[in-house]
This record gives C-alpha cells, sequence and structure tokens, in this order.
C-alpha cells in the first residue's frame, strides 16, 4: 500500500471523487481520499492522500489555494459559471470602463470577504447538498461565509474578458467572486475558465495526470514513490522528537506524554502550545503532539498509524 501525498493534475469534466476511484484502481488500493471538492470544468493541481496520508485531508483543505481564472463581463448565469443557464446578458462595451475602474473594482476585493457561496456548490443544508437542492429546483436561503482573497494579480483585460490571478484562504468560490465582480460593476459577470495552480507547496508544474501515473504504475511502479510525499513533509516546519524505549507504549496508545518521556525534549526548547513530530525508536513517524504546559504534558493533534 502507498502511504502519503501525490499531487494529481485533474483534467476537465472529472470530480474529485472521480479522481479519487480512478486511482483506487490504477494503484490498486482502497484507502485513498481527496483533499476537498473541485468543479469538474475546473483543472490543476488536486493533492491526493494515500494510505495513511488519507489523516492528512482535512489539514490539506484548510490551506490556501491559487487560481488563474478567466471572467467573462456581461453574463449572469444560474452556476456562476459559463456551463450553466444564462440568466441574462447585457452588451459591454469597452467604453463603458476605464482599465483603471476595472481594476478599482476587481482590487477592492482584496482582503476578507463575505461570500455567499453558489447553490450550484457541494456544500450541504440539513444533510442536502445545494446543488440537489438546485437541480430539484429549491432555492433556499445560503448563510455567507468569511473568506479572505489575499491577493487578485496578473490582471489582464482583454475585453470582455478579464484574466487574474486569484490568492485566496480554503472555502472562497472563485465563480461566485467573478459574480460578485460583475454585480458591483453593475453588468455582471461569470467564470469562463479555471485553473488552479497551488495548493499549499503543491505547484501545477509537479503535478501528474492520471495516464501519467497510469503509465508508470504499468512501466516503472517503484518509480511512483518519487511523486508520492512522505506525511512528514507536510509537517516540516515542526520540530522532530524521539520517544525514550521505556516510554513507546505509551505514545501508541495516543496517551498524553510528559516532556521527560521524550529523548531530546532538553535541546528541543518547545514552546507553549508549540506542536511535535514524534517518532518511535525506530525512528518511525507516529503522530503529531501539541505541547499543554498548563497541564505540562504533550497531547494527541493526530496519530498517523499503518
Amino acid at each position: 500500500m502507498y502511504h502519503g501525498i501525490i499531487n494529481v493534475y485533474k483534467e476537465k469534466a472529472f470530480t474529485s471523487h472521480d479522481v479519487v476511484a480512478k486511482l483506487r484502481g490504477i494503484l490498486k488500493q482502497k484507502k485513498i481520499g481527496h483533499t476537498g471538492t473541485f468543479d469538474p470544468d475546473a483543472v490543476g493541481v488536486l493533492p491526493v492522500c494515500l494510505g495513511v496520508g488519507t489523516k492528512l485531508c482535512d489539514m490539506l483543505t484548510d490551506k490556501d489555494k491559487t487560481y488563474e481564472a478567466v471572467m467573462l463581463l456581461g453574463y449572469v448565469t444560474d452556476t456562476q459559471d459559463m456551463s450553466g443557464k444564462v440568466i441574462s446578458e447585457t452588451v459591454v462595451n469597452r467604453e463603458d470602463f476605464t482599465d483603471e475602474e476595472l481594476l478599482n473594482v476587481i482590487k477592492s476585493f482584496e482582503g476578507d470577504y463575505m461570500q455567499t457561496p453558489p447553490m450550484y456548490s457541494a456544500i450541504k443544508v440539513n444533510g442536502k447538498k445545494l446543488y440537489e437542492l438546485a437541480r430539484a429546483g429549491i432555492e433556499i436561503e445560503v448563510e455567507p461565509r468569511h473568506v479572505v482573497i489575499n491577493g487578485i494579480t496578473d490582471i489582464k483585460i482583454d475585453f470582455p474578458r478579464v484574466y487574474m490571478t486569484v490568492d485566496c484562504s480554503k472555502g472562497t468560490y472563485i465563480r461566485t467572486l467573478c459574480h460578485d465582480i460583475g454585480k458591483k460593476l453593475g453588468v455582471g459577470a461569470a467564470m469562463e475558465s479555471l485553473k488552479r495552480t497551488k495548493v499549499s507547496n503543491f505547484t501545477i508544474e509537479n503535478a501528474l495526470t492520471l495516464d501519467e501515473i497510469s503509465k508508470i504504475i504499468n512501466s516503472e511502479p517503484e518509480k511512483i514513490n518519487e511523486y508520492i510525499m512522505p506525511v512528514t513533509k507536510a509537517f516540516e516546519q515542526y520540530k522532530d522528537a524521539y520517544i525514550k524505549s521505556e516510554f513507546e507504549k505509551n505514545l501508541y496508545n495516543g496517551n498524553a506524554l510528559r516532556l521527560k518521556f521524550i529523548e531530546n525534549y532538553k535541546e528541543l526548547n518547545i514552546a507553549p502550545g508549540e506542536k511535535i513530530k514524534l517518532y518511535d525508536t525506530n525512528k518511525k513517524f507516529v503522530g503529531l503532539f501539541s505541547y499543554n504546559e498548563k497541564e505540562g504534558l504533550l497531547k494527541v493533534e493526530k496519530m498517523f498509524l499503518n
């Protein structure tokens, strides 16, 4: 069984679930999970967790992401992208806006932003996904959510299209961002295309398509390990700690641990609330622990046992 994270280039028309299903067949293992839903029409970086790495899925979902988007001015659709039904269409002329006016409106969305997710999304309300309700013709009020647009850069205006790179927090819908920009401009806008270029430290330059993964498995199966990032790589910012042999059972049981149970605790200078990577006596990574100074204990954040 493979353990870790593989950087998949999700192609158009595939859902995140499709990628996982196909990878299960290619890698011949069931324990695989994705790191968040990704629009079928979008392409780009989709980190996929394998084996014990599936415990990282929720952690990677929380990471900031970078997208390259194309926004088409003058259109409002029910899905907020051009795959949906056109609700309204406005003739937008180049002379309607100066570049400065367009840029000012686009840049006004940088920073904290209360975004109302689209009805055509995988968000669940009372156990039902919003897109299931939308397809059934049921409209409900969706609560806005706090997201952060860290930056909108590389803006290129090729009327009526606007090309831009968006760096944002988890939970941000780029098609909703396009829709909201269009609304503020007063002419409407919809997302025409979307490419995710980065999730945390996973970049599009290092992503493999499903076909590429399949070819490696069929020709040089051992080579695939070169493309699977070990779990510990996701925690490079944390210090390495090693359990004393007499307390290894406590570690594997997920018990809270005294600092003195750690072989190298004195040299680590562990601060209150600090997280550490804890290894067994064979230097095998077991779990992520955090230090509770009040109780004087290291407590489990997440265990990573095969």
